[in-house]
């Protein structure tokens, strides 16, 4: 979660350094956004770690069958940190991504492998929890 929350800081600290008023609105954006979609984030695993008492996510597995509610909030704030249509993490990328293509072609290239790096950063993170066989391990969560 944390690695998401350096690139779109990263994102927010270029618009800023750039000083126009299209780079400041969309880092105003971004940052409204961010403190959505990582609370969110964070407040989703410290339930998964409530119910798992297991910091690392790589060895929460299965959620989805132990709690399918959980998995639909894991869902929207795994879209909504990957910056999908309608989510405001859009807006606001696509607006630092303007306004740095604005000042310097090539800033596309990296804006671009940022963005991809942290969209596959949640769509793995997503499907690690999500999916999988139920470790033995998590066999307290489903037993009354």
């Amino acid at each position: 979660i944390a690695y998401s929350s350096v690139g779109h800081m990263g994102l927010v600290i270029s618009a800023a350094l750039l000083q126009t008023p299209l780079s400041i609105t969309g880092a105003t954006i971004l940052m409204i956004a961010h403190g959505l979609s990582s609370s969110m984030l964070f407040c989703l695993a410290n339930m998964n770690y409530e119910r798992t008492h297991n910091r690392t996510l790589l060895l929460t597995h299965s959620m989805q069958t132990l709690l399918p509610l959980m998995t639909i909030w894991w869902l929207l704030a795994s879209l909504m940190n990957m910056a999908l249509p309608p989510t405001i993490n859009l807006m606001g990328e696509l607006t630092i991504i303007a306004s740095l293509f604005n000042w310097a072609n090539i800033t596309i290239i990296l804006t671009g492998l940022g963005t991809l790096i942290s969209a596959l950063y949640s769509l793995h993170m997503f499907s690690t929890t999500q999916w999988g066989g139920i470790p033995p391990h998590h066999m307290h969560i489903i037993t009354p």
